[in-house]
């Protein structure tokens, strides 16, 4: 199994690439608007990309959404919930960097994703798992067979995601936390969208967020 990572953009936000292997189809993880990169880290894996999944609508994780969808002619996909914030990214760049734009990032058209999904892609079976609380559309995905959770802005090695932006929620958060992931496996390796990678037991063990909250 192939998890490659690289950290882009001013937010330094985590695009994964999955793959079987290198030299086969898989598909991304998030892309912030860095195409540039997004595109050498594909080529340097020799991927062939068949899909985009967002973790959720924060344009760190899906500004550049558009462009990979028109680029590899693939399909990006969102929960709905996110909807408002993955259909204007250039605002939110503006509003959350300070940065103005010279040219508006362009938005495809979204696939709807939702709780308990299951999507075949590049011969993987990918859950989509709902974690409200970052974003009321935030969602984490996991393979199916395979101990990893790519959880966006859910957890972080540490910490976990912010909630004091507009949808955010502290109480959502923690009970998509205490319902959805820490009924995972101790050895499941996270892969968070910030920062370096963890597991659901390190967490459960001394992430302070954390402690006293169980399944």
């Amino acid at each position: 199994m192939l998890i490659e990572s690289r950290s882009l953009w001013v937010a330094q936000t985590n695009t994964y690439v999955v793959a079987p292997d290198r030299g086969r189809p898989g598909f991304i993880v998030d892309a912030p608007p860095d195409i540039d990169s997004i595109v050498e880290l594909i080529t340097s894996l020799d991927v062939a990309p068949v899909a985009l999944l967002v973790t959720h609508g924060h344009v760190d994780h899906g500004g550049a959404a558009g462009q990979v969808s028109s680029r590899y002619g693939i399909k990006a996909y969102v929960h709905p919930d996110d909807d408002y914030l993955s259909l204007d990214p250039s605002s939110q760049v503006q509003a959350l960097m300070g940065i103005r734009l010279t040219e508006p990032l362009t938005v495809p058209d979204f696939e709807p994703l939702n709780h308990g999904q299951v999507i075949r892609l590049a011969g993987l079976d990918v859950e989509v798992i709902h974690t409200p609380g970052h974003t009321p559309g935030h969602v984490c995905f996991r393979v199916v067979g395979e101990e990893f959770l790519l959880s966006g802005d859910q957890l972080f090695a540490g910490s976990i995601g912010r909630t004091d932006l507009p949808g955010g929620s502290f109480e959502q958060l923690m009970e998509s936390m205490k319902q959805r992931v820490l009924t995972l496996g101790d050895d499941v390796v996270v892969f968070p969208g910030h920062g370096p990678a963890t597991t659901v037991g390190r967490e459960r063990r001394t992430n302070p967020f954390l402690q006293g909250l169980s399944p």
